[in-house]
């Protein structure tokens, strides 16, 4: 059956093809390749938050940090109340010496998740004293 249900079932299949692969890239280290493989797919379909997060989360682990919050930011707009994207957010502007705005993204999840370890953890290194 073709339509409009049957394209989004293929759509939806797709994503998940292309997840499992990515994260296999992943698991094996293999970050560039599963960056181009994720950068590819985004240009098709531009608002997966999934790959978004994934690409984000090689290019923060690869110290590339303005360039992980410029996906981390777009996987923000589609899933607002992600806590493991705003954390790493957060983490990276707070690399970045962007400390206010890794502040913003902490009391976002403290909004969410009030006793999250990892942002209060992010906290203290950013407040010291507190």
């Amino acid at each position: 059956m073709t339509g409009l249900f049957g394209r989004s079932n293929t759509i939806q299949k797709e994503n998940v093809k292309m997840l499992k692969m990515l994260r296999k890239l992943v698991k094996s280290k293999k970050y560039s390749q599963a960056l181009k493989v994720g950068t590819a797919y985004l240009q098709k379909v531009p608002e997966n938050h999934d790959i978004l997060f994934i690409v984000g989360s090689i290019h923060y682990m690869q110290g590339r940090y303005r360039q992980a919050v410029s996906f981390f930011e777009r996987a923000l707009e589609i899933g607002s109340y992600d806590v493991d994207v705003l954390i790493l957010k957060a983490n990276s502007h707070h690399i970045l010496g962007e400390d206010k705005r890794a502040i913003q993204c902490c009391n976002k999840i403290a909004e969410i998740d009030p006793k999250n370890k990892a942002m209060r953890e992010l906290l203290s290194k950013i407040n010291p004293r507190e």
